[in-house]
């Protein structure tokens, strides 16, 4: 399945992967309904990604405050080990962590990465703290799971009880960790380094298709001068979408 963005800088191309079907039939049903007709490509970072699909962007006044826009539901996430951030890629945005632990996508917000190209030694690099991020999440998850036991080892002053806990529940989190795939495996690594993108969003945010062509014009967006809340000084528009 394959979508067509006709922007106002030029058409990109995006073919939708049957392996993400909750986020893929969800895009076509909004191409088909019109639903980014006339929305802008509203958040833009150099080297990182642009980002459309807020209805709220529709005729939006100079200055106002977009992102925040969408239909009334949430996707379930649909993060693939083989998909990932590569230059191209087509994500569905989505509130952070914090208040989105399940990693809820967007109804209808997406972005296309850019990204940068990076050296082998950098990404060992980041490797190292993404898969540091990773096993923080698994010993807060581990904490979380024990949290009645540490509140009353609390109550007790029972600081030798809390430390052998600690210790008990770092032994499970380095466990469980080497049990996990690699934070970046070797294909990652070659893409990376050849085409680049942005690997420290892998893992986080639903890959669900890629750019096959039109690829020249998101590097011109991603180029476009930004004002205040990353928004193009000029509006890139998405005048219309259709499904091939």
């Amino acid at each position: 399945m394959q979508i067509i963005l006709h922007t106002s800088m030029g058409d990109i191309t995006l073919r939708l992967y049957d392996e993400t079907p909750i986020h893929r039939d969800n895009m076509v049903r909004l191409v088909r309904e019109g639903y980014y007709d006339g929305t802008l490509f509203h958040r833009v970072i150099r080297d990182f990604m642009i980002q459309g699909g807020d209805p709220d962007s529709k005729g939006a006044p100079a200055g106002k405050t977009l992102g925040m826009g969408g239909p009334d539901y949430t996707l379930e996430a649909e993060i693939k080990p083989g998909f990932f951030h590569r230059r191209g890629a087509l994500a569905a945005a989505r509130q952070g962590d914090e208040v989105n632990p399940e990693r809820r996508s967007s109804g209808s917000q997406f972005y296309i990465v850019w990204g940068q190209t990076y050296n082998e030694g950098q990404l060992r690099q980041m490797a190292r703290q993404m898969d540091m991020q990773r096993q923080q999440i698994l010993f807060q998850q581990l904490a979380a799971a024990h949290r009645k036991d540490i509140m009353q080892l609390r109550r007790e002053r029972n600081q030798a009880g809390l430390m052998a806990l600690q210790e008990q529940l770092a032994r499970e989190t380095a466990e469980q960790a080497k049990a996990l795939p690699p934070v970046l495996t070797d294909e990652q690594v070659q893409v990376y380094t050849a085409v680049g993108g942005t690997p420290h969003l892998d893992g986080k945010y639903t890959v669900f298709g890629e750019v096959v062509s039109g690829l020249d014009i998101v590097e011109q967006i991603q180029q476009t001068e930004t004002l205040r809340g990353d928004r193009p000084k000029t509006d890139v528009v998405i005048t219309s979408a259709e499904v091939v």
